[in-house]
């Protein structure tokens, strides 16, 4: 039940079924004002006696109507709104006029709603600005509103019943094919397709475009499609009303998205670059790596060997994030699966052959933009490197995991082995340790973060970032 169903089942005597033709009215309501160019107010009677209730209110996007208060749901004195009064009374329309402030007066149309039976159980009323209502087709925008609140059925798809902008272009065709009424913005898309003088038309002109048009009559239903003409890219919507089963006439709705449509298209080919960019940075990454790799089998000397095979993990760790970033649009990257292929790429390239590696990873999903995630990975690269290292000296077996978790302030990333621990005398806070200086630059600059390490039972480093840092979303 709707806005409109809440209101009614408290403070009205409306049936279940009278309520429901009032929440369907509802689903249209936004369009209708929209194509009125009026402040569309929705009454029935109150379950006190001689008092209305204003069931639903909407401002056109069209049209500027003087701001008043929300009356939604807010009861009146049957006395102040005669002419609401008379219409649900009577089961009349009536055309007037009411004061809205002081000094400032308005046109009011109102129509009575009927329920399947034909009771009347409720009122509409169009209220429109004096200068509104002088210009020209008004009276038949009014008329082409009333006629589909008092007709609409649940719609099949609510999105061609969507409301209106000051920019779109409305046509009216009655029920012959002949277009009625085109607005200034109609009138300027056709011009520009090299149609003028659109109204009169019949819709089965090739000029016209409006193949849509005739499918929605044929079918009774409404449609949606984008259409190409000239230059142009039209999104054209075309609603038949239905009364007694033919249709009475066909509201034709045109928006102009060919900026939009051109805007798209530049975003796609920029988004398609700046992914070869990241691919071409991935290959030339892994061709200095292998340079460096050929390099280390020259070298006799172990200290080079080992500095080299160093850099190479860097280099590779932020290869794994321009590959991430190749494969995707967004500049967005799941730390996770980062740090789950770098643990991957550093056992390959740095453990030794007779070394029995256990790995154990949980990961929750911590979304970083592409700059801290390249961080992060040379940061998760350089903590899983001195774990392989300087853990295990002297053992031939052990664990490395990494746990990653969201917690209400913070990202933790922890990163830990069974390993021998550090020895007593290392302070993390003084090593001249180059991964360490790395590691914790990048941590506190790069991501807004913090560093510790600490031994139990093995060594362990603990990342843990706000998630309202620079980093973190």
């Amino acid at each position: 039940m709707g806005v409109a169903g809440d209101i009614c089942r408290k403070v009205t005597t409306l049936a279940p079924a009278q309520i429901a033709v009032l929440d369907t009215i509802c689903t249209v309501l936004g369009l209708a004002s929209d194509l009125a160019h009026a402040q569309v107010t929705l009454y029935t009677k109150a379950r006190m006696e001689n008092f209305l209730v204003i069931a639903a209110q909407i401002k056109p996007n069209t049209s500027y109507v003087q701001h008043k208060p929300s009356l939604l749901g807010s009861t009146v004195y049957a006395l102040e709104e005669p002419l609401i009064w008379r219409s649900i009374s009577m089961g009349e329309a009536i055309h007037g006029q009411r004061e809205w402030a002081l000094g400032m007066w308005m046109e009011m149309q109102v129509y009575p709603v009927r329920d399947a039976s034909g009771n009347v159980i409720a009122a509409v009323s169009f209220e429109s600005s004096m200068e509104e209502a002088h210009v020209h087709g008004h009276q038949l925008l009014v008329e082409t509103a009333q006629l589909l609140l008092s007709t609409v059925k649940i719609p099949s798809s609510s999105k061609q019943y969507r409301s209106l902008s000051a920019s779109d272009g409305i046509l009216i065709v009655n029920e012959h094919g002949k277009i009625i009424f085109a607005n200034s913005t109609a009138d300027s898309i056709y011009k520009v397709l090299a149609v003028g003088n659109i109204v009169g038309r019949r819709i089965y002109e090739r000029q016209a475009h409006m193949g849509l048009a005739q499918k929605a009559m044929t079918i009774q239903e409404p449609c949606e499609a984008e259409l190409s003409a000239g230059n142009m890219v039209l999104v054209q919507r075309a609603i038949p009303i239905i009364v007694n089963q033919v249709t009475a006439c066909t509201v034709v709705i045109l928006t102009d998205v060919t900026e939009v449509k051109k805007k798209e298209k530049e975003l796609l080919i920029k988004s398609a670059v700046i992914q070869e960019i990241h691919h071409r940075v991935k290959n030339n990454l892994q061709t200095i790596a292998s340079l460096l790799r050929l390099q280390s089998r020259r070298t006799k000397s172990q200290e080079v060997k080992a500095a080299l095979r160093e850099s190479v993990n860097r280099i590779s760790s932020i290869s794994v994030v321009h590959e991430f970033l190749s494969q995707q649009d967004a500049e967005f990257i799941d730390v996770a699966e980062v740090a789950r292929n770098i643990l991957d790429l550093v056992i390959q390239n740095m453990l030794e052959p007779d070394f029995n590696l256990q790995t154990i990873f949980n990961g929750e999903t911590v979304v970083f933009p592409s700059e801290q995630a390249s961080s992060l990975a040379l940061v998760i690269n350089e903590l899983i490197q001195n774990s392989i290292e300087h853990g295990f000296v002297g053992r031939h077996e052990g664990i490395i995991g990494v746990d990653i978790s969201t917690l209400e302030d913070e990202y933790k990333i922890e990163i830990y082995d069974n390993g021998i621990g550090m020895p007593p005398s290392f302070n993390p806070q003084l090593s001249n340790s180059l991964g360490l200086q790395i590691v914790r630059t990048l941590i506190e600059s790069d991501v807004g973060g913090s560093f510790a390490l600490y031994t139990d039972n093995g060594t362990h480093a603990c990342i843990t970032i706000p998630r309202k840092a620079k980093g973190g979303v």
